[in-house]
């Protein structure tokens, strides 16, 4: 391990235990990389501290919302960068760029931002009024940064253009997958049958999944068009026997006909302790998302459990076509039929290419960024 370079990590949320897909990320991007490098997360008080681990976890902030303008946390921060000898200091979107800023400034040390999505399109997407507000903000940040990593390619290039950034500044550190391979067929046929008795699922039947937290606006869209497009011309289609799963916590009070939709193939399962038997036990992953920005976690996860996945474009930002093989399927966005049909006629024998894990496999990822840091 490289103790020239340490690194202080500000999390403004909580993210243990790391149960949703911003969540993991942050947490395995972190699991990992503090295996080639110190770290130490700096975050909220309502963490639930991990056991096991080589990270450094200090809950220091506030849970309260005003802890993103809290002046006095640059004394703290200015302390614990001391304390760690810290050479970098990465922040975990831009929010607390002011701070990551005048840290840099008083204490000699590289400023990483990394970035999950363009933050201000993403609510320009939900449609926040002040979008353009952050936009601003955004870019000041970014500018300010000594390194930035975006999480897609596509990410990458807008940044590159409209915050007018230096190329060498800029990295595309994806979103990952801990696993190195495919789960073996055995291991997925296992997963289905527990899938087939926990729902009354027929065995004739193709397993349909969807995850994602619904009370967030672009999954709960996506529920939507599930219910009102996609599902009802599969259910028009005779020859195609199927179910369709719904994972998810927060549904809003008024879907709960959602849990009476039997009778039109679709089982609502909720939050699920163990999503991974969901992902290996299904057949196909759906993602009709088409807003919020980023790289779809739940796709990648559903690709590297050697799911097919049928996606709009959008909802496939982030994926080259080079290491998803024939397992994805882009459509355009708002073609519900053509949606459909790819949904009853994927090819099931393909499997997901090994380079789809050089590619997305943590490790490689934590190489690629102790590369950059160091």
């Amino acid at each position: 391990m490289n103790q020239s370079t340490h690194i202080v990590a500000l999390v403004s949320y909580k993210i243990f235990p790391a149960r949703m897909g911003g969540q993991k990320g942050i947490a395995l991007f972190y699991k990992y990389l503090s295996r080639l490098l110190p770290v130490t997360i700096v975050s909220t008080k309502n963490n639930e501290i991990p056991q096991n681990t080589d990270v450094s976890f200090l809950p220091v902030l506030s849970n309260s919302k005003l802890r993103y303008i809290n002046p006095f946390l640059f004394f703290k921060l200015k302390r614990i960068l001391r304390e760690k000898r810290a050479t970098n200091l990465i922040l975990e979107h831009p929010y607390y760029g002011w701070l990551g800023i005048w840290l840099k400034r008083s204490c000699s040390i590289k400023l990483i931002i990394h970035s999950h999505n363009i933050e201000s399109l993403r609510f320009k997407s939900t449609g926040k009024w002040w979008w353009k507000v952050l936009w601003h903000y955004e870019r000041f940040v970014h500018r300010n940064a000594d390194i930035n990593f975006f999480i897609t390619d596509e990410d990458r290039d807008f940044a590159l253009k409209q915050f007018a950034l230096s190329p060498a500044s800029c990295h595309t550190i994806t979103y990952g997958f801990e696993i190195s391979d495919a789960p073996a067929l055995a291991d997925r046929a296992t997963a289905r049958t527990s899938l087939q008795q926990l729902h009354h699922i027929n065995e004739h039947e193709t397993i349909l999944l969807f995850n994602g937290t619904l009370d967030y606006k672009p999954n709960l869209d996506a529920l939507d068009v599930i219910l009102d497009h996609v599902n009802p011309i599969l259910l028009a289609n005779s020859r195609f026997s199927y179910k369709i799963i719904i994972c998810g916590k927060g549904l809003p009070a008024h879907y709960h006909e959602l849990k009476n939709h039997k009778e039109k193939n679709i089982l609502y399962a909720g939050f699920v302790d163990d999503i991974n038997i969901y992902f290996k036990g299904a057949d196909i992953f759906i993602n009709p998302v088409t807003d919020g920005g980023g790289i779809k976690t739940k796709v990648v996860e559903a690709l590297g459990f050697d799911l097919s996945v049928i996606s709009t474009e959008s909802g496939a930002i982030g994926l080259p076509a080079s290491v998803t093989g024939k397992k994805l399927a882009r459509i355009k966005d708002g073609d519900w039929q053509s949606f459909a049909h790819a949904i009853t006629t994927v090819d099931s024998s393909a499997h997901i290419p090994q380079s789809f894990f050089d590619h997305f496999y943590w490790g490689n990822i934590a190489r690629k960024v102790k590369s950059v840091i160091s």
